[in-house]
C-alpha cells in the first residue's frame, strides 16, 4: 500500500519546542514563572503566558503579553512571527472513517494537522516517546479530510491545528476532533514524552492523556455539523 505521507522525521522546530517536549522543571513549577523570560524582550514571564510562531525557525517562542499583542492577526509588525490565538472548538462525531485514517499512514491514535504557510502545504504531526514526528500530507488526501472534518477549513495557518483522537471500540473505531492552538498540540507531545513507559505507555501515561483530552472538552465550544 502506498503511504500518503512523505516522512520528514522530527519536526524542524523541535529544538525551539523544548519547553513542551521535555519533562517539567521542578524549580519552574515551584516559582510559577518561566526563568528564561520573554524570548523577544527578556521580561519575566508568568507560568501562563502567550506564544508566537516563528515562521523562519519553525518554532514556538514564549512571549510576554505586550510582545504577543504586536503580532496579532492584521498587525503591521512583519511576517516572521504570528501570535498563537486562544480558540478551542470540539466536534464529538466527525465524519472520519478508518479508510481515511489509514490513508494518512499515522501509526498511533492521536495526531494533529495544521497548514504550513512556508511550505504552502498541510502537515500532520503525531506524538511518540521520542518527541514529535512531522510529515507533509498528500494533497490528494487533504480535500477528503476537509470534507470529513470542516474544522480543518477554519484553521489559521501556522498557529492553529485540528487534533484527531481515534478511539478504539468493540463495534469499530470512532473519532473526535478538536480545533486547538498549535502550542497545545505540542503540549500533548510533551506530556506523552514525559509519561510514556514501555510499549503500551503504561497506566499513568494514559491517565494523563485522558485528563488532557477531558480538559479540552471542558474548555472548547462544542459544535455540530451546521456550526462547522
Amino acid at each position: 500500500m502506498t503511504t500518503e505521507l512523505r516522512r520528514s522525521g522530527r519536526s524542524p522546530g523541535a529544538t525551539r519546542l523544548r519547553r513542551f517536549i521535555r519533562p517539567a522543571d521542578p524549580a519552574t513549577e515551584a516559582t510559577g514563572a518561566d526563568p528564561a523570560g520573554c524570548e523577544l524582550c527578556g521580561q519575566p514571564l508568568p507560568e501562563t503566558h502567550g506564544h508566537l510562531v516563528d515562521l523562519h525557525q519553525r518554532g514556538i517562542a514564549c512571549v510576554c503579553p505586550a510582545c504577543r499583542l504586536l503580532f496579532q492577526p492584521g498587525s503591521d509588525s512583519g511576517l516572521r512571527y504570528r501570535s498563537v490565538p486562544d480558540r478551542y472548538r470540539y466536534r464529538p462525531q466527525p465524519k472520519l472513517t478508518d479508510g481515511l485514517w489509514h490513508r494518512l499512514g499515522v501509526p498511533v491514535g492521536l495526531a494533529f494537522c495544521f497548514y504550513n504557510s512556508t511550505l504552502e502545504q498541510p502537515v500532520v504531526v503525531y506524538p511518540s516517546p521520542a518527541g514529535p514526528t512531522e510529515a507533509e500530507l498528500s494533497t490528494h488526501t487533504w480535500p477528503d479530510l476537509v470534507a470529513a472534518e470542516p474544522l480543518l477549513a477554519q484553521l489559521q495557518p501556522d498557529v492553529e491545528a485540528v487534533l484527531v483522537n481515534r478511539v478504539a471500540d468493540p463495534t469499530g473505531a470512532r473519532y473526535e476532533t478538536f480545533l486547538i492552538p498549535i502550542d497545545v498540540g505540542y503540549q500533548l507531545v510533551g506530556l506523552i514524552r514525559q509519561y510514556w513507559r514501555g510499549f503500551d505507555g503504561g497506566q499513568e501515561a494514559w491517565q494523563e492523556i485522558h485528563r488532557f483530552l477531558a480538559t479540552l472538552r471542558e474548555r472548547a465550544e462544542w459544535v455540530g455539523e451546521a456550526d462547522a
